[in-house]
Order: C-alpha cells, then sequence, then structure tokens
C-alpha cells in the first residue's frame, strides 16, 4: 500500500444489517471525492471469517468477500458491523476472528498494526468477546446494552452515547449511528470541512456527536402516545412538538381539548406518563436543541421560536435539563448551520 492510500476494513456476516454496512462505507467513499489535496485516499475492503458471499438482512447479496487471510497486511482501520444478536453470539465465538482482531490491536509490528478499530450496532459485541472493550468506555445499540453488560462486565457500558472512542478503539449504537461515528474518524484524519461536505452530500438532517442521546425525547413520546394517546390527545401533542410556543400552560391546553383543566391533566398523565408542564419543558428544549444546531440564528431568536419567554429562561433550561449553556451546547453539537 503507498502513502496515499489509506485501507479500511468492515468485517461482516450473514444477516448484516444493511445500513450498518453500507452507510460507514459511503461515508469513506464519497470523503474520496472531496478530500484535500494531498490527503490519501480510502481503499474500503469487505471481509468475513471465511470470505465468500453475505446474504444481508434485507436479502441483499454482497459477493467477493475477502477472507481475513487475505487481506493486505497494512490496514488502517477495522469496523466490525453488527447484526442480530443471535448472529453476533456466533461470531463472537469464532476464535480466528477474536484471534485477528487481537493481533492487529496488538502487533509490536507496526506494519500488521491497525490504527483504529470500530464497531457499528451489535458489532461491540465481537470487540468485546476479543477483549478489546475491557475497562474501556463502550456502546451499542439501546436494545443490545443489557446483554453487552451482562455477558462483559469488564466493560464501560455508555448506554446512551451514540458513539465512543477510548485510546484506539471506537463503539457506535444502532443502525444510522454507524455513520455519524465515520464522520467522526473522517473528520480526525481530513478536518471538519471534509467531514461536512461529506454529510452534505449524503443530505444528512443533522452531523451528530458522540455526546448526543441515543434516545429522542420527541421520539419516544410519539411512541407510546401513539399506541396509549387518544386521537385529540395525540394531535394535541403532535402541535406542541412542531410548535412548542404560546400559551402551553394546562388550563390552554385542556381548552384546546375542550376537556375540564382537572379532566385532561389526569388524562394527560395517564395517557402519555407525563405532566403537560414537563412535556412542555422537554418540547421546547429539544426544539432549541435542534434550532441551535441546525442554524446559526442569535440566541434570542431561538428563545422565542422555541417558546421561552427571555433568553434567560432559555439559559436557565439549559443549565438545569443538560448541564451546559446553549451557547457551548451549539460549539459542541453544530456543524451544519
Amino acid at each position: 500500500m503507498d502513502n496515499n492510500t489509506r485501507t479500511i476494513v468492515f468485517i461482516t456476516l450473514n444477516g448484516v444489517q444493511s445500513l450498518d454496512l453500507s452507510g460507514p462505507m459511503e461515508v469513506f467513499a464519497v470523503a474520496n471525492q472531496h478530500r484535500p489535496p494531498g490527503m490519501p485516499a480510502y481503499r474500503l475492503i469487505v471481509a468475513s471469517p471465511q470470505g465468500g458471499n453475505i446474504t444481508t438482512n434485507a436479502g441483499l447479496e454482497i459477493h467477493g468477500v475477502y477472507a481475513l487471510r487475505d487481506l493486505p497486511a497494512e490496514i488502517d482501520t477495522i469496523i466490525v458491523t453488527g447484526g442480530s444478536e443471535d448472529a453476533m453470539r456466533e461470531v463472537a465465538a469464532d476464535n480466528i476472528l477474536l484471534s485477528w482482531l487481537q493481533e492487529r490491536s496488538n502487533s509490536s509490528n507496526s506494519a500488521n498494526r491497525t490504527r483504529r478499530i470500530a464497531s457499528v450496532c451489535t458489532g461491540a459485541l465481537v470487540l468485546a468477546a476479543a477483549g478489546l472493550l475491557n475497562g474501556r468506555r463502550a456502546t451499542t445499540h439501546w436494545n443490545s446494552c443489557a446483554l453487552l453488560q451482562k455477558l462483559f462486565p469488564e466493560v464501560k457500558l455508555d448506554a446512551d452515547a451514540i458513539f465512543t472512542a477510548d485510546g484506539p478503539i471506537y463503539t457506535s449504537a444502532g443502525v444510522t449511528a454507524g455513520i455519524d461515528l465515520c464522520l467522526s474518524l473522517l473528520e480526525a484524519d481530513g478536518g471538519p470541512a471534509l467531514s461536512l461536505a461529506v454529510a452534505r452530500e449524503l443530505v444528512l438532517y443533522m452531523r451528530r456527536a458522540g455526546g448526543q442521546s441515543q434516545y429522542s425525547h420527541t421520539l419516544q413520546t410519539q411512541t407510546s402516545s401513539q399506541t396509549q394517546a387518544s386521537p385529540r390527545l395525540q394531535q394535541l401533542l403532535s402541535e406542541i412538538l412542531a410548535q412548542p410556543t404560546g400559551d402551553l400552560h394546562t388550563p390552554a391546553l385542556a381548552a384546546r381539548v375542550c376537556m375540564s383543566e382537572r379532566t385532561f391533566a389526569r388524562n394527560f398523565q395517564q395517557e402519555t406518563g407525563s405532566t403537560p408542564a414537563r412535556f412542555v419543558e422537554a418540547a421546547r428544549l429539544e426544539f432549541a436543541k435542534n434550532l441551535l444546531i441546525t442554524t446559526s440564528w442569535p440566541l434570542a431568536r431561538i428563545a422565542d421560536r422555541s417558546g421561552y419567554n427571555s433568553l434567560d429562561t432559555l439559559h436557565r433550561s439549559f443549565m438545569k435539563h443538560l448541564g451546559i449553556t446553549p451557547g457551548f451546547f451549539r460549539e459542541r453539537f453544530g456543524g451544519l448551520g
């Protein structure tokens, strides 16, 4: 391999989640079109322990998959993709793969040592089985966090992170979080301008940093309300989430659904698991976070559009719930505004 090429190997298996593989690959493939002068190109290789063909969980056939024994000696980055928990348990018991990962991470021969090793989704189970996550901070898909912690208690699990970095080892949460992780790896290689150019090319809604939560208050509420709330309350919730401004005190909300204040408060708690006031506060906070990430608006304008009655109220809400100021949040997570 010449100095103008970095080889990235994606370790995959039958039943792989299609986007776990294709999403991260596209990040580096698109980066080849945008990389600045002098930056090495990426060579992308798909591999499995035995090689051959792979079938994804969506039925896509991937041919010409390399076997581990046929991979080049110089590999810059290894990314282990995820699949079903049963499939990952099987792969995590593959001594050939585990030994290979251990050798790549510990080799005293610099030509055979890989600069960084990462996982997407349940691929973290494989890294953990190889001992690469012992004593390290790591994450995986929220639905597999309990399994990871049970099987590998030495892992410092961060169940809420989009992705983690601990030394040369990286892990990411489920599915699309692998794209966020690879954009971060790309930024480390070529700078933020390259990472943002790729994100725009892929038409990503926003570029999420690793400190963000896997969980969306909006999505959680929509999921629970769709299965439990009455149609008129569902409509009210959607309206609040879409535009959390104006008078959203309990009496005003009760009037909008033609209920007494007492009946509305009781039904709201039963059907959403939250009081109206807490729901409105969370909706305004999430709305403001999104504006901070996706726009360059002044903070006062964001406060107004998010339903806060003043910039000071916005500031106090961020400090209360996040422990940081709105300005610091924008510095940490912004970029596509």
